[in-house]
């Protein structure tokens, strides 16, 4: 198996012929990837449950579209949030990568709000055990391009699979043009 230098912060934009219902033009945001694993969440699944529905207190720092997004298949359960923050941050975030940033759900949401533009909450995390993501990738599953600060409050997350893809360049661009049922062609 060929060796992946670390991926943290980077995004895996997941390919059309990845099957898994889960990831379907998925574009995972890499919080943490070692020997031990990854770790990441999906950007672009919001689903209908508003922030203000499980977390009342953060509901005003959630940028819009103000809902919950699916993380990932894993812990659906847990919650995390990631803000953009220029500088050094706030007490109660952490750096991932450049400016994005882990918000620390038990601090008081006052704590963060004149810092914190807007933050996104994900109800779990996508998971990969040691060698998982690297096998994948082998296999050709994902894309790896490089993260932007506004991929994280993308207004139209929807759309963020043809945005990301979009704004590569020479094949990797092309693939934004891909029909969501090549079938149909």
């Amino acid at each position: 198996m060929t060796e992946v230098s670390s991926l943290t912060g980077r995004l895996l934009v997941a390919t059309p012929a990845l099957s898994d219902p889960n990831f379907e033009r998925a574009v995972v945001l890499m919080l943490d990837h070692d020997s031990d694993g990854a770790l990441g969440v999906v950007l672009n699944r919001p689903t209908p449950v508003g922030v203000s529905e499980v977390l009342e207190g953060w509901a005003e720092l959630a940028g819009d579209p103000g809902v919950v997004f699916q993380g990932g298949p894993v812990a659906l359960d847990a919650a995390l949030a990631l803000a953009v923050v220029p500088g050094t941050g706030p007490l109660g975030w952490r750096r991932v990568h450049g400016s994005i940033g882990l918000v620390d759900l038990e601090a008081p949401p006052q704590v963060l709000a004149a810092e914190v533009g807007s933050l996104r909450v994900f109800a779990g995390y996508a998971g990969w055990g040691p060698e998982q993501l690297e096998a994948e990738l082998e296999e050709g599953a994902w894309y790896v391009v490089e993260s932007e600060p506004g991929d994280v409050s993308a207004p139209r997350p929807e759309g963020l699979w043809r945005a990301v893809l979009r704004r590569q360049r020479g094949k990797l661009a092309l693939l934004a043009t891909y029909p969501d049922d090549p079938s149909l062609n």
